[in-house]
This record gives structure tokens, C-alpha cells and sequence, in this order.
């Protein structure tokens, strides 16, 4: 399969779309290098890739988790102190989304 060549209509579409001003000679080099970025990436569909399976990781390491332990658990009453507002035993913040709305 056969890709068109990127135009330099489409750099800059894509460059307003982003929100970036491009000046003449950075939009003939990106047009440039995506082109040739897309080229190469159509050369990977000419690699045969039937028998090889599929990379779920890249290291063979596991990860390793450590346990989940409270840690200074004995300054959260200090902690609770200092905090402007609490209710059962949590610091109380505003309300971040009012989901009275959603109904």
C-alpha cells in the first residue's frame, strides 16, 4: 500500500489544529521530514512478521511490589490539626464537580 506524499497543506492544518504558527521554511522542513518519517514507516508493512509473536514486555523482570504500609500513620492526628476543616477523621476540602447537574 501506497501512501500520497504529505502536502504542505496539510503540515499547516495540522500546525493550526495545534495551535502553532509555522514560518514558510518550517513548514517545508516538517513537510519534508513527515514525509519521509511516513515513508519509512510504509517499509515495515514490506517486513515479514507471521511467525513472530507479539512483544507484551520489553524485560523479562516481573515487577516487584513492595506492601502497602501506612507510613508516620501516628502524625495524622497532627496532621488532621493543622487542616482548616475535617470530618470523620478526614481533612474536608470544596467540591470539585457538582454532579447535581448530571441529573
Amino acid at each position: 500500500m501506497t501512501v500520497e506524499p504529505i502536502s504542505r497543506v496539510e503540515v499547516e492544518h495540522v500546525a493550526s489544529l495545534a495551535k502553532l504558527s509555522l514560518t514558510d521554511e518550517q513548514a517545508q522542513k516538517f513537510t519534508t521530514q513527515l514525509d519521509e518519517i511516513i515513508t519509512m514507516i510504509e517499509g515495515l508493512d514490506e517486513v515479514d512478521t507471521d511467525n513472530v509473536k507479539p512483544t507484551t514486555n520489553m524485560a523479562d523482570a516481573t515487577a516487584i511490589l513492595r506492601e502497602d504500609v501506612a507510613v508516620n500513620a501516628h502524625q495524622k492526628d497532627a496532621l488532621l490539626n493543622e487542616a482548616p476543616e475535617t470530618e470523620d477523621g478526614f481533612i474536608k476540602v470544596p467540591a470539585i464537580i457538582d454532579e447535581s447537574e448530571d441529573a
